[in-house]
């Protein structure tokens, strides 16, 4: 199994991190120890000392496809969830400022948080997805796929060109802006619309 991330997938989130905007996907891979057990506390690693929030629309796979046309990839997934893609930020911008890979700050273990359930793409209209982030009861991340610079069929045609998909396999879409640092107590709940998917304490 493995888990796609898009990174840039926003316009806003790109430009508040000083970043270009991309003319293509840009795509990196965590393992799948990355997953956060469901249920279970979010332990901030004592190798980072700026660990970020970045709330997403995450899709699953559910038919194998390689060299998918993007025509077709609708046909690729049938469910929409919500995830965190929790990242060191600053070993990220240690790595990039050295022009080295930055998979460890990224692929940690308990980095991808993953709702408890998923939402049948059939009851959502895929261009007019809202969701949102709750830090302690505010809402620091607010995000429709309506702003997405690459649809989730777009997606798919894409990284299939590079990987073969496998039942399984989860996609991260992208982050809106207003990502920002955890602290330990800290209370994290994701939405889609007015559905709690799901609630993460920081530890």
């Amino acid at each position: 199994m493995k888990i796609i991330c898009i990174g840039r997938n926003y316009a806003n989130h790109a430009k508040e991190l000083g970043n270009t905007i991309p003319t293509e996907p840009l795509f990196f891979l965590k393992p799948e120890t990355a997953i956060q057990p469901k249920g279970h506390a979010f332990f901030i690693p004592d190798f980072s000392n700026e660990i970020h929030y970045e709330v997403e629309l995450v899709i699953k796979i559910d038919k194998i496809g390689k060299n998918i046309e993007e025509l077709f990839a609708h046909k690729y997934y049938s469910q929409i969830g919500l995830g965190i893609d929790f990242t060191a930020r600053d070993i990220q911008e240690e790595c990039k400022a050295k022009g080295l890979p930055w998979e460890k700050a990224k692929g940690f273990d308990g980095a991808a948080q993953i709702s408890r359930s998923f939402i049948n793409k059939s009851e959502l209209d895929l261009n007019d997805i809202s969701f949102l982030l709750e830090k302690n009861g505010e809402q620091v991340q607010i995000g429709n796929s309506k702003d997405m610079l690459f649809s989730f069929d777009k997606i798919i045609s894409y990284i299939s060109k590079f990987y073969t998909l496998k039942i399984g396999d989860l996609f991260f879409t992208g982050t809106p802006a207003g990502v920002g640092k955890v602290e330990k107590g800290d209370i994290l709940k994701g939405f889609i619309g007015e559905k709690e998917m799901f609630k993460v304490v920081v530890k």
